[in-house]
């Protein structure tokens, strides 16, 4: 078998990790790009701040570049970290972009890791690839920026671009609102809506891997979901199972409006409080996404993330 040199930015990231093991895992040779080196002797690390500087990968060439260094899980609170949204995630995928042009050849494919976000949306159902894109928020607004970045780059270099738009990610100890939900339910302060009748799209982090690996010939915009979309009692029901508990108490939508209008003058003081109006929202109204296009093109045959709750928790 034939090996492929891939090259991964934020290859010790949450979903950079899935990605490096699964690129190893198959017997191909994998470098990362990341801000600091990595005590893994598998890979091949170059460090390199993409938010800050041009920089040069050298001689180096890769056959495939997955573009998973990014940032998010945050809410910025000021203009320097709504900014550094901007830097990271748009400025970081020109300044790359502009890096493997430098090379002595470029890669067969260049695959950019992207997010629902785009879309702008608290609420919707089944929304697919050609939903506008009208992020407001400096995370999505700047992921758009990325995707145009390497659309314009490809068409211009003959290279394909597979972006992937991906809803919550679902892996090992995340980050995120699926961290706060588990980290919640275990010190008992965590609160069901109404029934947590709203469904949201996830997707398990070792499926992403895996269909980059499958579809390395690739180029396309796509969305990927478990194809389940769990409602919030589900997953919380799930949760508290893995962990032995009993299940979480609830409070009526009333009440719940109430306690985001609290957190709303909470948050006006500066003083911490973990939601506001909007959160509760959010939670109250469904948002999934529609991955048929996946299916179709990619092969796309994702596990239900309900049954692989065990593994994200313990």
């Amino acid at each position: 078998m034939s090996q492929t040199k891939y090259l991964v930015t934020g290859g010790v990231g949450f979903l950079g990790k899935y990605i490096t093991k699964s690129i190893l895992e198959a017997g191909h040779i994998c470098y990362t790009l990341q801000r600091t080196a990595s005590n893994e002797t598998d890979i091949k690390n170059i460090v390199a701040d993409i938010s800050k500087d041009f920089f040069s990968l050298g001689d180096k060439t890769f056959d495939v570049v997955i573009h998973a260094a990014g940032k998010a899980h945050l809410v910025p609170k000021t203009e320097v970290e709504a900014e550094e949204f901007h830097q990271v995630n748009a400025e970081g995928t020109r300044r790359l972009l502009g890096a493997l042009n430098k090379l002595p050849s470029l890669p067969k494919q260049f695959v950019l890791i992207s997010t629902v976000s785009v879309y702008g949306l608290d609420t919707g159902q089944l929304i697919n690839e050609s939903q506008s894109l009208n992020s407001k928020e400096p995370y999505g607004k700047s992921k758009i920026e990325a995707e145009r970045e390497a659309q314009i780059w490809g068409s211009k270099n003959n290279v394909p671009v597979l972006i992937l738009r991906l809803p919550l990610i679902v892996g090992y100890n995340p980050p995120g609102n699926l961290g706060a939900m588990i980290s919640g339910i275990k010190s008992g302060k965590y609160l069901r809506i109404g029934n947590g009748e709203a469904r949201k799209s996830m997707v398990l982090a070792t499926d992403v891997a895996q269909v980059i690996l499958n579809n390395a010939d690739k180029a396309g915009i796509y969305n990927l979901t478990d194809r389940n979309h769990p409602n919030f009692a589900e997953l919380e029901d799930q949760i508290c199972k893995v962990l032995n508990l009993k299940p979480v108490k609830r409070i009526n939508q009333k009440q719940a409006l109430w306690l985001g209008m609290a957190g709303n003058a909470m948050q006006r003081l500066s003083l911490p409080f973990p939601i506001n109006s909007r959160t509760i929202t959010k939670i109250m109204n469904p948002l999934t996404f529609d991955d048929s296009l996946a299916v179709k093109e990619l092969n796309w045959s994702p596990k239900k993330v309900l049954d692989h709750i065990k593994e994200v928790v313990n």
